[in-house]
């Protein structure tokens, strides 16, 4: 049986990127996203990273739009009689488009790993039910980011440079 503060994380490198985070750095990540929602128990990430075809593929069949964008969140649907009898549980799948992250942390003037680290908080809390639709969720949901990446020593991602 895991330990109550694992996360697994299971990696799939489906980008020819180079420079990419390693399995341990986005357990760290998932890691302190899930200690500040307070989940309880171990468990489970798919973090997949790819291109941009299959990310606008992706995003156009699950989003409905003709884009690649950073990530994208599958939250697992399994029952809850299932994952009451599960030791690891099963989050859910994070695909996060490689080239996206690399543009958009040039764009914003922020260090690659940081950006990383962001998108992959930001994926966790998707996974975990949080949402950024309405504008209370939203400032809700920044603010989590926030105060995760500030106690991992990354500067706030909303800030203007």
């Amino acid at each position: 049986m895991q330990s109550a503060s694992t996360t697994v994380i299971d990696l799939q490198l489906e980008s020819t990127a180079t420079g990419l985070p390693s399995e341990q750095d986005f357990q760290r990540w998932a890691d302190a996203a899930l200690r500040a929602a307070e989940h309880e128990g171990a468990a489970e990430i798919t973090v997949r990273i790819v291109d941009e075809a299959e990310g606008r593929e992706l995003n156009h069949e699950y989003r409905e739009r003709d884009y690649a964008t950073n990530v994208l969140s599958f939250p697992s649907e399994l029952p809850d009689f299932l994952k009451d009898e599960m030791d690891v549980l099963p989050l859910g799948d994070l695909v996060i488009c490689a080239p996206v992250v690399a543009r958009e942390a040039t764009e914003q003037g922020k260090p690659l790993q940081d950006h990383w680290a962001h998108l992959t908080v930001h994926g966790v809390l998707h996974l975990l039910g949080f949402d950024h639709i309405e504008d209370e969720e939203a400032e809700d949901m920044e603010a989590r980011e926030t105060a995760i990446l500030a106690g991992m020593g990354i500067a706030n991602p909303y800030e203007e440079n």
